[in-house]
């Protein structure tokens, strides 16, 4: 340890350790633009000049390091001239434009010009103006003159997006932040940027000139589009959400934040939203009140139950929907005599079911997986299913973890691997039970090793025979075994057990009412076509939606608007098994309801006991009972001896492979507009190996017809040939323009379009 005094106070820190961090260990704040926390040190702005005793001049303190017995001084009277020094600098070209800057009233310029500024410039000569740059539909730099060359934003996507995507050019005066020539901003973790910018060079598109910061009203929230429980802080104006940013968090997402999470707002007031319940008469859509919608479903539930039997009625939830939510589902069902109800909407594969242990979870936090000495990742699309995950994983490999990766498709990860196996979906469990010498003697000899399952594995048709092999490796490996889940509550849902009846064989054999929590049943169920096909045969269908499209107003007999995330309150369960607790931000759109509210008034109208709850807080109680007996609920073991067997399937079968895209996971994040004009949001093309296409008898950019199943399922998709890929694999992430096909890892047919 070394000793340190700054403005007179003591204090011990560790070899290594620079100025700024003792000083912030201290709680001294020393003025900075380019040093952050997360970031390499550049010591560009020198903003953070301080006097150390004998040293000849000022030093900046994100780059000076400790030494034993030095002393600092940070706001004598020489360090103050230093900075205010750097700030007459800084400020020579920088446009005298706060009253109308998008960054005004959290600048940290405009901060440290008060304490650090004179109120008036010595500069005359002629101001230097950079013309804006194009950096995509979520990035705005309209106003590039103001940029310091703090280069945050270039370390940034280097360092933890994976990818320079942004640089530095010229020299001196005439140096510019800019991205390559005719390149966007493509990483799906961009808009931390926009945080990462001191001075406002960088805003945000969709935000832009939206509401000024100090009207904005701040709650906390936690994210419902992926399973790693993101915290975020919500900003809202007049009941409508305008923004979200990270809420720090070092266990969960640090300071960073998805711009999934960033940006799905958007599509919480999209045009689609249900705003009123709605009954289908005659073939007419007509607008009623609460009481008479919720009669109608009553009506409707037991009529089907006492003509057709209870097994003819199904409930299908999204797993994005709240803890709160999918136990009243739960109970209701219950109550009704209903045991056909999921949540896994995407399974292709049900032996698993009853052989579990508990809930499949991650296996450990998210901070131990990241303290791995190595891990096998197996059927996952990283970048897509989890962008701060793998950043973790990025920056744990860049300090020596040994990171293997056994996948469909050569995913671009921007991190050093000790293997990237690129194998066709049906020879993954021959993988995982002969390991490469490589990848088995690193999770072995390691200290701390896991093996984690990807969506498009927990996706295969084939998951019960994968899931067998990697928890055999893990055991006798000695690695922990780890699933990542697919949906912000996914944990929550095995935990609540929900999950009682297989998607596949409800879609195939359709029942005479389903009850739809949250779905668009052509995006968000395996199968696609076969999905709407099956609740066009049904005899009712009850659908409780955020939003209405064209698929429910043709199949349902009634809508009835629920609020999403941000306008109730509730709890998800993340992928470490964390319990999280939220209220809402924002009061609901027109007469929209908390599903939690809707379903125990049901309770009440179908005259069932157990459903008098005041708060969300009160079902939360019941549905987990003691929190602190949650970890003993999450349990990847299996007995899988009697279900493992492998299916009659070959890698001579052309299978799709690609997951789902990365905006395309759930309703609100489909309507997201900016998030839709992404290049991740774009139309895809299949990408087939050459040989495979020369087989099909296709070429490179040929228009051909993707086919699932039956006819119904066709698709116009264009091809392009990669080598990269396994043969008999087509890289097809499902999108909405090929949302016929249905989920992932289904084997599907290619030919020439006529």
């Amino acid at each position: 340890m070394l000793q340190i005094q700054i403005d007179g106070k003591q204090i011990e820190v560790q070899q290594g350790a620079t100025v700024m961090e003792a000083a912030h260990e201290l709680g001294t704040y020393i003025p900075h633009f380019c040093y952050h926390k997360k970031l390499s040190i550049a010591a560009n702005c020198r903003m953070c000049l301080v006097e150390v005793e004998k040293a000849p001049k000022p030093l900046p303190a994100c780059a000076t390091p400790v030494t034993d017995g030095m002393v600092v001084h940070t706001h004598s009277a020489k360090a103050k001239q230093a900075q205010e020094g750097v700030m007459e600098f800084l400020l020579i070209n920088h446009p005298l434009d706060c009253p109308v800057c998008d960054k005004g009233g959290e600048c940290q310029l405009q901060d440290l010009a008060v304490g650090y500024g004179m109120s008036s410039s010595r500069y005359e000569e002629e101001k230097r103006a950079v013309k804006p740059k194009e950096m995509g539909p979520l990035i705005s730099t309209q106003e590039m003159s103001r940029c310091i060359h703090c280069t945050r934003c270039v370390r940034f996507t280097e360092e933890i997006a994976g990818e320079q995507e942004i640089g530095i050019a010229n020299r001196g005066e005439l140096s510019e932040i800019m991205t390559f020539v005719g390149k966007a901003v493509e990483t799906e973790l961009s808009g931390n940027v926009i945080d990462l910018c001191p001075v406002g060079a960088l805003t945000s598109k969709p935000f832009r000139f939206n509401a000024r910061t100090w009207e904005l009203s701040r709650r906390k929230s936690v994210s419902a589009h992926d399973a790693l429980g993101s915290n975020l802080e919500v900003q809202t104006k007049e009941h409508t959400v305008r923004r979200v940013l990270p809420r720090e968090n070092e266990a969960i997402n640090e300071c960073w934040l998805s711009d999934k999470d960033r940006f799905a707002y958007e599509g919480l007031n999209h045009e689609s939203r249900l705003t009123q319940p709605k009954i289908k008469h005659g073939g007419e859509w007509q607008t009623v009140d609460w009481p008479t919608a919720l009669e109608y479903v009553r009506h409707t539930l037991e009529c089907v139950g006492n003509e057709y039997g209870k097994d003819q009625i199904t409930v299908w939830a999204n797993p994005m929907n709240t803890v709160e939510e999918l136990y009243l589902a739960k109970k209701l069902a219950d109550g009704l005599g209903v045991n056909a109800t999921t949540a896994r909407l995407r399974e292709s594969d049900s032996r698993l079911s009853g052989s579990l242990q508990g809930a499949q979870w991650l296996g450990q936090t998210i901070e131990e997986l990241a303290d791995n000495n190595a891990v096998l990742v197996v059927g996952a699309v990283l970048r897509k299913e989890q962008p701060l995950l793998t950043a973790r994983l990025r920056r744990a490999a860049k300090n020596g973890m040994a990171v293997s990766v056994l996948s469909a498709q050569a995913e671009e990860l921007h991190m050093p691997l000790l293997s990237q196996d690129v194998r066709h979906p049906n020879t993954w469990a021959d993988y995982l039970n002969n390991l490469p010498e490589a990848v088995a003697g690193s999770l072995q000899n390691a200290e701390r090793a896991a093996i984690v399952l990807g969506a498009e594995v927990q996706n295969h048709p084939d998951y019960a025979a994968i899931y067998h092999a990697a928890q055999k490796a893990a055991l006798a490996l000695g690695a922990r075994f780890g699933i990542l889940p697919q949906a912000a509550n996914s944990v929550g849902a095995d935990i609540i057990g929900i999950n009682r009846a297989a998607i596949g064989d409800m879609v195939a054999a359709p029942k005479k009412a389903v009850i739809l929590l949250n779905i668009d049943p052509e995006h968000d169920i395996a199968g696609g076509a076969a999905a709407v096909a099956a609740l066009k045969q049904a005899g009712s269908v009850l659908a409780f939606s955020a939003y209405e499209s064209e698929t429910l107003l043709d199949v349902a007999d009634v809508l009835l608007p629920i609020a999403p995330f941000t306008e109730t309150s509730g709890s998800f369960i993340s992928m470490e098994g964390r319990l999280q607790s939220f209220h809402g931000v924002v009061k609901g759109l027109g007469d929209s309801r908390p599903l939690w509210k809707v379903l125990r008034v049901l309770g009440n109208v179908f005259g069932l006991d157990g459903f008098d709850f005041e708060t969300s807080a009160d079902v939360l109680a019941e549905a987990l009972g003691d929190p602190a007996a949650l970890p003993g609920k999450l349990n990847n073991d299996s007995d899988l001896s009697a279900k493992a067997s492998r299916l009659q399937s070959g890698k001579n079968e052309l299978v799709r492979v690609g997951g789902t895209g990365i905006y395309h996971t759930d309703p609100i994040v489909r309507r997201a507009a900016s998030l839709q004009q992404t290049s991740h949001a774009a139309e895809p093309r299949a990408g087939v190996h050459p040989k495979t296409l020369a087989n099909l008898g296709l070429a490179d950019g040929e228009i051909a017809i993707a086919t699932r199943g039956s006819q119904n399922s066709e698709v116009f998709v264009t091809v392009r040939a990669d080598d990269t890929l396994p043969e008999n694999v087509v890289f097809l992430p499902e999108h909405p323009i090929n949302a016929p096909l249905g989920g992932m890892m289904n084997v599907i047919e290619l030919r020439k379009a006529a």
